[in-house]
């Protein structure tokens, strides 16, 4: 089991939270966590974004900043 220090809710305060024996094959990359103190648990989970081919031709956007006429 691999050990971080999280804040968590429930306890108010930073922790230890350690991942549980995963059943997915993660191992010690698991992003589910549990809190060692009240046994809440977390599940960590990042994303990876690329752009869009609609992202890439929009127009370029005006300053907001613009002078009255």
């Amino acid at each position: 089991m691999s050990d971080r220090e999280l804040h968590c809710d429930t306890c108010a305060g930073v922790v230890p939270f350690e991942a549980p024996p995963c059943g997915d094959g993660h191992g010690a990359d698991c992003p589910e966590l549990i809190c060692t103190g009240c046994g809440a648990a977390v599940v960590i989970a990042t994303f990876a974004f690329r752009e869009t081919r609609l992202a890439s031709r929009r127009a370029p956007r005006r300053p907001s900043h613009a002078r009255a006429a």
